[in-house]
């Protein structure tokens, strides 16, 4: 028994939720979320409305990289169930119109996969062309790549003399797509996913699977530019999407790495020879002034306008885009973006409507649609994740950093801002768990928990399931163009979505004191309705001149009658 759809384009008007199944749901006294928690829980995302999960990665794994180190590809990580356990949640989340996303890692495998235990240190091994391997220059690493994680990307295999290229960490080896095996091993990997009932992939990194082949020194940077959206990525996509993705009907989201639009353009062509849509993060770095993630800094607000307009207008017809403001690697929006103390409710649901709004995808991070904070952490013993306690090292212990400065850079730029466990309601560890879980919950859950969320209908919680229901009502949401109407407001992000027989507003302001704006000249505001507002006073009718509340939210909608 299955209540999914047979709509082709179902991804067009659908909204997708990530789970982190870490700390999502415990299902007993581990400390860890698991497979058997997100069951338990699905009843509350089909109230929420989500068309589909997307599930991180849930294979068998070192955990280096929190699972982006896959081990086996046809196994699933004790530490979150049996396959057993995955097949009754795909039946489970079928029988409710859910449908599961999978997220998949074939850039690079864990170096514990055995494909690469059997190629370390054997030249003969039939799996040593699966990696790339270089010899020496000079003595030294084949050239000067950087790994996105920090050091050289090399690694030497001591055995053959040879190195490795590890684009992550060292235990994270890339694949050489070169080998038509790699590619059909590939392709067998996606293939047993689909046949059990998979209904799309999310790929990680998938725009560096190309590498330019010879391998130069990037006297200019990091050599990013030699593997970013490389010389044969879309022939490589186009050949995996003939054989398996349009074969099983498979909705696919790329994740693409420092891209550019026109790249996207093509990979997720509405010809879908290649991807159904595409992440892009350029609009959460505006909080990185000149590029520098590690400083506490306010964000641009111009120059988040400008990117989305750039992204908005340049997909327009020609690609699709996934819209989101968080993930299990960024900090949680209504801390970075709004104001999560005396505004929290009325800036989570600015912001949310703020994304929903336009063309694209919208994907909820776990804890996003009720309001979820950064946990505010005081001391770096709280701090699990490799990259802030590295930096903290490097930043305290090397460069001089004070370490009240250092904590509150953690505070706003962590990736474990978005990582403590799903607040579930007010008992013990936030009814995450019955044990102390892995990484501490915010102090905050008394308030801010699904139980209280779900018993207020005016929540954050109703406020998203509210924008689910819109983009699936309101057409011109999926099929509109794009304009924004304020680029130089200092306070107002506001824009217009058209179509033939739809004109619709989205205001928003993104500061705690009161905004105006105009709405423009050929904007029929006799024939206009507010559908949507995060105060519970709207006006009745809709009038040009807009006076904006501290961080409110206002959509208005015209519907144009043919004569």
């Amino acid at each position: 028994m299955t209540a999914i759809s047979n709509d082709a384009n179902w991804w067009k008007t659908a909204s997708i939720y990530q789970i982190y199944p870490k700390s999502f749901c415990d299902s007993g006294s581990k400390g860890t979320g698991d497979i058997q928690g997100i069951i338990s829980k699905l009843d509350y995302l089909k109230l929420l409305g989500a068309d589909a999960i997307w599930l991180t990665p849930v294979y068998q794994s070192p955990m280096i990289d929190n699972g982006y180190d896959i081990s086996d590809y046809y196994a699933i990580n004790p530490d979150f169930g049996t396959m057993a356990d995955f097949d009754q949640l795909l039946a489970q989340a079928h029988q409710r119109g859910i449908r599961i996303i999978m997220d998949i890692v074939v850039n690079h495998t864990s170096t514990e996969h055995h494909w690469f235990q059997s190629a370390l240190g054997d030249k003969n091994s039939p799996y040593r062309d699966y990696y790339i391997w270089k010899d020496p220059v000079d003595g030294e690493a084949p050239n000067n790549w950087q790994s996105k994680f920090g050091g050289n990307a090399w690694e030497l295999d001591e055995q053959t003399g040879q190195y490795y290229l590890h684009l992550f960490a060292k235990e994270q080896a890339d694949l050489n797509w070169e080998n038509p095996k790699v590619r059909g091993e590939v392709k067998e990997v996606i293939s047993f996913w689909a046949e059990k009932g998979v209904d799309g992939f999310r790929l990680d990194v998938i725009n560096l699977i190309s590498k330019q082949q010879d391998f130069p020194n990037d006297e200019m940077g990091d050599g990013r530019r030699f593997y970013t959206d490389g010389p044969k990525v879309h022939e490589y996509l186009q050949e995996i999407s003939e054989a398996v993705f349009q074969k099983y009907g498979s909705v696919t989201v790329g994740e693409m790495s420092s891209t550019t639009l026109e790249h996207c353009q093509q990979y997720s062509s509405l010809d879908n020879k290649e991807l159904s849509m595409v992440f892009n993060f350029h609009h959460l770095k505006v909080d990185y002034p000149n590029g520098d993630k590690w400083t506490k800094a306010p964000f641009d607000f111009q120059q988040l306008k400008q990117i989305f307009n750039h992204w908005q207008t340049g997909l327009n017809g020609k690609g699709w885009g996934a819209l989101f403001w968080c993930n299990h690697d960024q900090p949680r929006v209504v801390s970075r973006l709004g104001n999560d103390k005396e505004y929290r409710v009325e800036s989570a649901k600015m912001l949310a409507a703020s994304v929903h709004m336009m063309q694209g995808t919208p994907y909820i991070y776990q804890g996003e649609e009720i309001g979820m904070t950064n946990p505010g952490y005081d001391s770096i013993e709280q701090y699990r994740d490799v990259e802030s306690t590295n930096m903290y090292d490097i930043m305290v212990n090397q460069q001089g950093v004070s370490h009240d400065e250092m904590m509150a850079i953690l505070a706003q730029k962590s990736r474990d801002n978005s990582r403590t466990p799903m607040q579930w309601s007010d008992a013990p560890y936030a009814g995450f768990s019955k044990a102390q879980p892995w990484l501490g919950v915010a102090n905050n859950y008394f308030e801010i928990n699904a139980c209280a969320a779900v018993e207020d209908t005016n929540s954050v919680f109703y406020f998203y399931q509210k924008l689910i229901q819109l983009r699936k009502e309101i057409d011109v949401i999926t099929t509109g163009s794009y304009q924004d109407l304020y680029p130089e407001h200092q306070a107002v992000f506001g824009y217009q979505r058209q179509s033939d027989t739809q004109t619709l507003i989205c205001l928003n302001n993104y500061y705690g004191e009161e905004a105006e704006c105009v709405l423009p000249n050929g904007f029929d505001v006799g024939k206009a309705k507010y559908v949507l507002g995060n105060y519970d006073d709207l006006p009745q009718g809709v009038t040009q001149h807009q006076v904006l509340r501290p961080y409110e939210t206002r959509v208005i909608l015209a519907e144009r009658v043919s004569e």
